[in-house]
Order: structure tokens, then C-alpha cells, then sequence
């Protein structure tokens, strides 16, 4: 149930029967050249519509922008930054909270977001409520470690031409990508990682200084395919719904003053 869909009656009748709410977060970021900018938004926006058609969880509207500071020096990218975020979530939370809602599930398409929507969980916890946050990339993983993957890599290829292969730009599939090293022996294998003498390091750097694609990861995106992407979003989905059914039982923690 889509809380953009419903008059308000209705959603005070669900508030006063339920006490769990559905809210996605993504971005608008470089996924090299062959993604959309909106794959972190578009990949979750259709969890959302799988998991409606199996929950019956209230399913607040996405927020379509997210913390990515290391891309926003690629056109297109959107950056909302880590601080506004975080009181962006914290406030629909906090209106969320005031309507009733104590079980909050988080659906992040985004790694940069992880840090915003953690502070938020604690400030909800300290209201005698409790957050869930759901990777879905990371959640695949679990699902099916053959479907691990990196940034814009075969994992969220996959994903995209399981939505729509029409936002895949095959003609750039094989477009090279190198990450720069730092030196001839710290190599990059990431945007803010690099591995010297086998120990992996961070080491924050733009994306601009790293690669000028945007894709990085074991996972090449000429290995995905519509099926692939198809399984994962609707296996991921199943989960959630699942996850949701047994999440709404916890027990809330006692608010803290």
C-alpha cells in the first residue's frame, strides 16, 4: 500500500493497526557508462512495486537522492551530502514516529547512505523505536554469493536489464576501466580503497581521480543478463517481505530520556 496512493482517512486507520513502515532510499550517481544515473533509485523503486504486490506494509514515497560526494564531480551526479541526508531521513522519520510508526525498514540502493540512515537508527532507538536497514546489493549476496558484485558491475547490470534492458547502453559495456593506482604498488580496488602487501587500506579519493568510467568490481557488466536480474530482484523482493513479517514482532527497546 503506496502512502502517495491513499486519502488520509485511511492511512490514520492504518497507524492505529500497524506500527511499521516501508521507506527507500537511492541516488543519482555515475554507474559507468553503460547505467542509468538512476540505477541506485530505479533498482530499489522496483523492489518497492514486488514487494507491494506480496505485503501489505505501508510503503512510503522514495527518496530519489542520496550521499555521494565522490561522484558529484561527474555530470549528471546529484549530491545531497551525508549531513542533509541524515536530517532529511531523521525528519520524515520523526513525522513517521508521531503518526505511530516504531518499526521503521529502511530499503537503501546506495552504500554512500549507510552512514545517514545508522545515526538515524540510533535516534530512533533512543525514542523506544527500532530500524531496520536493508542493502539490497548486500542481500543478494547472501541469497546467492554468485550473484556478489561491485559498483555498476554484472550485480546491478543485472538488475537494471531485469527492470528494463532498454537502460543499458550495451555499446558501452566493454568500454575500458582502469582504476589509477596510488603508487606502482598501492593499488586501487576501489574508489576509497587500495590493497598494499595484501592488507587493504582507505583512502578517500573522487571518483574523477580514480577511473573515467565509473564501474569498478570482480563482476564485469558484459556477464549480466535480463534472467539474472530477474531472479535477484524477485528473490530479494520475497525476502524483504518476508524479513518484514517477522520484524514487525520485535520487541521495542524502552525510550531513553
Amino acid at each position: 500500500m503506496r502512502l502517495t496512493h491513499i486519502p488520509w482517512p485511511k492511512a490514520q486507520a492504518y497507524f492505529k493497526k500497524r506500527d511499521i513502515a516501508l521507506l527507500a532510499v537511492g541516488s543519482i550517481e555515475n554507474h559507468g557508462r553503460h547505467l542509468a544515473l538512476g540505477t541506485d533509485t530505479l533498482i530499489p523503486e522496483k523492489l518497492l512495486d514486488l514487494i507491494e504486490e506480496k505485503s501489505d506494509v505501508l510503503i512510503c514515497p522514495t527518496i530519489p537522492y542520496g550521499a555521494t560526494e565522490y561522484f558529484a564531480d561527474v555530470p549528471g551526479s546529484l549530491d545531497l551530502g551525508s549531513e542533509l541526508l541524515y536530517q532529511v531521513l531523521l525528519k520524515l522519520c520523526t513525522n513517521l514516529y508521531n503518526h505511530g510508526i516504531r518499526h521503521f525498514v529502511i530499503l537503501n540502493g546506495h552504500g554512500g547512505n549507510n552512514k545517514s540512515i545508522e545515526r538515524v537508527g540510533y535516534k530512533l532507538e533512543r525514542k523506544g523505536a527500532l530500524l531496520a536497514e536493508l542493502n539490497w546489493w548486500l542481500m543478494a549476496w547472501d541469497l546467492d554469493p554468485s550473484w556478489k558484485g561491485g559498483h555498476g558491475g554484472g550485480e546491478e547490470t543485472a538488475a537494471m536489464m531485469g527492470i528494463d534492458p532498454g537502460l543499458v547502453d550495451e555499446e558501452m559495456l566493454e568500454y575500458p576501466n582502469t582504476l589509477k593506482d596510488i603508487t606502482p604498488e598501492i593499488k586501487a580496488n576501489g574508489l576509497s580503497t587500495a590493497v598494499y602487501k595484501g592488507v587493504q587500506v582507505v583512502i578517500p579519493r573522487l571518483s574523477i581521480h580514480v577511473t573515467d568510467n565509473g564501474w569498478y568490481g570482480p563482476d564485469h557488466p558484459s556477464t549480466a543478463t535480463e534472467k539474472w536480474g530477474k531472479e535477484m530482484l524477485y528473490k530479494t523482493a520475497d525476502y524483504i517481505a518476508d524479513f518484514m513479517k517477522e520484524f514487525e514482532k520485535a520487541e521495542l527497546p524502552k525510550p531513553l530520556k
